[in-house]
């Protein structure tokens, strides 16, 4: 999937409700409309319930509207199978988590290798991938522990190396600080703004604090389920 335009998200009236066990439906996402450009860093910031996970979850292709059209790399993908959005997920998205999602079981190798193993790849082919991305991290001695075995720090780590194990070009960080103190937090945000500075990855952070969304150059707020404010950080608010 190649790229047909400057836009790398489009959300076109954007409508998501879920049904209710008493019967009817409850509606948290209210005509979205907003574009990513590649190589933008974008917060979307919103108290809980305001309808951000929902929305990240639509963008990260685990979810679909109820109504309304999403574009990724210029291509429709509202009404896509499940294999499908499986498929777009795995080859063209890196996830990071609030709470790392690591295989406690299994090495910091393995755990980087995961996305790779539906790419056609040998086995040395994937090592050697895992194996640059933990480099790329500053883990490159640490790929036999156990995530137990590490800070929680490292563990983001971690699991930034393993979305970037694919490539991608566009990563989605749900709360990326989330089980992180502030110190360690900071860390991470910087490495989030190298990464979209020097290798221009486009990066969508989901957040509910201000101090977070200000490392990203653009505000997307959400509450009640509508973008209330769509707009640049002014430069002498963000952490550069």
């Amino acid at each position: 999937m190649k790229p047909k335009s400057e836009n790398i998200i489009s959300l076109q009236h954007i409508n998501k409700s879920f049904p209710l066990e008493i019967g009817g439906e409850q509606q948290v996402l209210f005509d979205i409309n907003f574009n990513v450009r590649v190589g933008e860093f974008v917060a979307i910031m919103g108290p809980s319930g305001s309808g951000k996970s929902t929305c990240m979850n639509i963008i990260g292709a685990l979810d679909t509207p109820s109504s309304g059209t999403y574009e990724l790399y210029g291509r429709n993908v509202t009404n896509l199978t499940t294999d499908e959005l499986a498929i777009v997920r795995n080859e063209h998205i890196g996830f990071v988590f609030q709470q790392f999602n690591l295989l406690s079981k299994r090495s910091v190798l393995d755990n980087v290798m995961l996305p790779l193993m539906y790419r056609g790849m040998t086995m040395a082919e994937r090592q050697s991938r895992a194996r640059e991305m933990l480099r790329r991290v500053g883990l490159e001695n640490f790929e036999t522990y156990l995530p137990n075995q590490l800070s929680g720090g490292m563990k983001q780590r971690v699991a930034i190396a393993r979305a970037l194990a694919g490539d991608p070009k566009l990563i989605l960080a749900d709360e990326p600080t989330g089980a992180l103190d502030s110190k360690m937090g900071n860390e991470i945000l910087k490495f989030f703004k190298q990464l979209n500075q020097e290798l221009g990855i486009t990066i969508v952070m989901i957040t509910h604090e201000f101090d977070i969304a200000k490392y990203a150059d653009r505000l997307i707020h959400i509450r009640d389920g509508k973008i209330n404010y769509d707009g640049r950080i002014p430069r002498d608010e963000r952490n550069l």
